[in-house]
């Protein structure tokens, strides 16, 4: 190997790891706000549940319609920056607010 293609080929390395360092440092931002979405639905879903304890129904209703927004802001949210399969693990919360919903008689 002559020393110009050494030479290139570090050069290429350098410029690959550069880009894969970049690519994590952009979808950071998307991560860090795709969790801030599944902590407020958590703090949503325990507020519907207080709700339905004071036994405001109308409440709980639009508290789960809200649970549903910042789970489905979430799931882009985790597309966007890659964590395709924390999205798949959205549908299961999204099935227990189904759930959650029939039980409260909200569809």
């Amino acid at each position: 190997m002559s020393a110009s293609s050494a030479t290139l080929s570090r050069c290429l390395a350098s410029v690959l790891a550069g880009l894969v360092m970049t690519s994590s440092a952009l979808a950071l931002p998307a991560c860090l706000e795709a969790q801030r979405k599944v902590d407020e639905a958590n703090a949503l879903r325990f507020q519907a549940r207080q709700e339905a304890r004071l036994g405001n129904h109308d409440r709980v209703c639009d508290t789960l319609d809200e649970v549903g927004d910042r789970y489905d802001d979430a799931r882009d949210a985790f597309e966007r920056c890659g964590e395709g399969v924390v999205a798949i693990d959205l549908r299961s919360e999204l099935r227990g607010l189904r759930i959650a919903k029939k039980i409260n008689r909200c569809d």
